[in-house]
């Protein structure tokens, strides 16, 4: 499932830690704080170290890998138990997961959460241009003849979120926006008590998916 090169990083990671940084030789010692979980990977090991597909500042990667830094703490945990449950598909992080308990899912979720949202650099950005103000509009105002709600009306004007369930959009990379408003669409991620997001996915035109997502 993991390369020895993957295996490799988190041993890099772990060695890339600040001086002074000692790790108590007892049971449970990648367990003593969320950055150290982060770090090493936990009971997932190294392998599943967060900052080898996320980044070591909670980044993300730009692509299809979505940053936490910043992350409300309920949605982070909430979205781990997604994970481990199959709300949410994806192999390496149901394997993750499923090998960290609830207390370490939650230093990870506290360690996140405090990380500062992340500059966007420039290699991230979308052309503006794709964002005609048909989307905009979109965006901050739905479509009532479609039944459309607002994005704004959950993730806000600012796509900072609103409230601690409804996670920012705002600086997350366009390529994993769009692929998890399709994973909506199709059924792949589901578990919003209201099925708000199923629904609206699944009014939204594929090229509306893309230019809402950038």
């Amino acid at each position: 499932m993991f390369t020895k090169a993957a295996a490799g990083l988190g041993l890099l990671a772990l060695a890339l830690m600040p001086a002074g940084c000692s790790l108590p030789q007892q049971a449970g010692a990648f367990e003593q704080t969320g950055e150290i979980i982060a770090l090493s990977g936990g009971d997932a090991g190294a392998e599943g170290a967060c900052v080898l597909c996320h980044g070591l500042k909670g980044e993300g990667d730009g692509a299809l890998v979505p940053r936490l830094a910043g992350l409300d703490r309920g949605y982070f945990a909430r979205q781990m138990e997604f994970f481990a449950e199959g709300h949410r598909r994806h192999p390496q992080m149901a394997w993750i997961a499923d090998r960290l308990d609830w207390p370490a899912r939650q230093k990870l979720a506290d360690y996140y959460a405090d990380l500062p949202v992340p500059e966007t650099e420039s290699r991230w950005r979308v052309d503006e241009a794709a964002c005609r103000p048909a989307t905009a509009a979109l965006y901050h105002r739905g479509d009532p003849s479609r039944g459309l709600q607002a994005c704004a009306t959950c993730h806000g004007d600012d796509g900072r979120g609103v409230g601690a369930g409804n996670p920012p959009l705002a600086a997350q990379p366009a390529p994993y926006l769009a692929e998890q408003l399709r994973a909506w669409r199709s059924g792949e991620r589901y578990g919003d008590p209201l099925q708000a997001m199923t629904h609206v996915s699944r009014l939204l035109a594929d090229e509306e998916v893309t230019a809402l997502a950038a």
